[in-house]
């Protein structure tokens, strides 16, 4: 452990200390049956009704909505390949999952297929983020032949990034950009777990192996290298594409090399969650616990759960949080809560009752009909930042819908209740 981890405690102020008490406390005795379901019908039926108002907005363009430019002008995803663009296609197959009106179903369509072509670059790693979120889903709910095809050609490009002197599928390619800049040989970022749920779906659909090989290799590679001693995750791990050594830890949007980036947490709690429900094997759902637990127990986590955009930002409590970063976690918690007998459940219903006040969740027909305000791209790039994003919505209205179907328990009561 680091001197500066040693010393963290010392930068946390009392009453932030003081604020993780009361919001355990207030975990432990808000839920009722009844407040759930309002808490998922009544933000379900917003982002129908806001999401409705940027669906305008992109039909009228004919372009995907990512975020909002500095200057609070709308930010459409970029022509030739964005890791964002299958977020909003997502959300709306899950509104039609929810509300059943048709018109999600054609949008979802209709704004996947404007990349449906990129499931052949294999210049990416986020195919996983692109397709499953967009096709992955319309497939699950419709049972499209086309959209299985579709999932099946990204996962075959996607597994070509796979090294298996590594073990892992590399994330960036380093012969341009900014990535040539960091003397970087083969780097792999913690987001890309949240690739994996795309290779383990495809064997279970296809039968082929192949796919839930890498995903399983990639998945204990990333274990055995990507956490430091108290489950704070690095974002970069730079290997030699040879000898499969580690050469520098690093970050890329967190604050320093040995921060903790916020976002980047969320990630390794939702991928090794995905790891253990289709392996079951219990290393992963150990592995899920001992991150959420950390992400709970945090002594720099404000009161309203609602992450700063890295744990060890040096002006905290005056730096960005990110709406983002708690929306993947509150959806990550709620499928790991179905597979152990601790309470994780509490945790998210309070991460999404805070993200649905009015502190986050903008009113209807503002925030250019984003559903969440206050998220975080990069800060170190000075990119999207206190600004909506298509994936924190994505992920808020995907926790709601799963809170929603987590109906009961062995009482017959909403889970998240007392």
């Amino acid at each position: 452990m680091t001197l500066k981890h040693k010393y963290k405690q010392m930068r946390i102020s009392l009453l932030k200390n003081l604020g993780l008490v009361v919001a355990t406390l207030a975990i432990g005795g808000c839920h009722s049956v009844e407040r759930s379901k309002v808490l998922c019908e009544e933000n379900l039926e917003f982002a129908c009704k806001q999401v409705n108002l940027l669906l305008e907005d992109a039909e009228i363009a004919q372009k995907i909505p990512r975020t909002l430019t500095a200057e609070g002008e709308m930010h459409w995803t970029r022509d030739g390949f964005d890791w964002t663009e299958g977020f909003f296609p997502g959300t709306c197959w899950y509104l039609y999952e929810y509300s059943q009106d048709t018109k999600w179903e054609q949008a979802a369509d209709h704004f996947q297929q404007m990349y449906e072509d990129h499931r052949l670059m294999p210049f990416y790693h986020d195919l996983g983020f692109v397709f499953n979120c967009s096709y992955g889903n319309g497939y699950r709910l419709t049972g499209n032949e086309h959209y299985k095809q579709i999932l099946i050609e990204a996962g075959n490009t996607l597994i070509t990034r796979f090294n298996p002197n590594v073990g892992c599928i590399q994330s960036w390619d380093v012969d341009k950009g900014w990535q040539s800049k960091r003397g970087w040989q083969f780097p792999v970022i913690i987001d890309n777990m949240m690739n994996l749920e795309m290779l383990f779906e495809l064997s279970k659909i296809t039968g082929d192996m192949k796919y839930s090989d890498v995903a399983v290799s990639h998945a204990d590679v990333t274990m055995a290298n990507h956490f430091r001693a108290d489950m704070s995750s690095y974002h970069v791990i730079d290997y030699d594409s040879i000898t499969g050594e580690v050469r520098n830890r690093h970050t890329a949007q967190g604050y320093a090399h040995e921060s903790e980036w916020a976002r980047g947490q969320a990630w390794g709690v939702y991928g090794y969650t995905v790891c253990y429900r289709y392996t079951k094997n219990p290393k992963y759902l150990e592995q899920a616990m001992k991150i959420a637990d950390y992400i709970i127990q945090h002594e720099a986590m404000p009161e309203d759960r609602i992450p700063y955009w890295d744990y060890d930002a040096p002006k905290i409590p005056n730096e960005p949080r990110d709406a983002s970063a708690a929306a993947v976690t509150a959806s990550a918690l709620i499928e790991l809560d179905g597979y152990t007998d601790k309470d994780y459940l509490k945790e998210a219903c309070l991460i999404l009752e805070n993200l649905s006040s009015s502190n986050y969740r903008a009113n209807l027909g503002e925030n250019s009909n984003f559903i969440l305000k206050h998220s975080v791209g990069s800060i170190p790039h000075n990119n999207e930042i206190d600004v909506p994003l298509n994936y924190s919505d994505y992920y808020y209205v995907e926790a709601l819908m799963r809170l929603k179907k987590n109906k009961s328990n062995a009482n017959g009561q909403l889970a998240c209740s007392e």
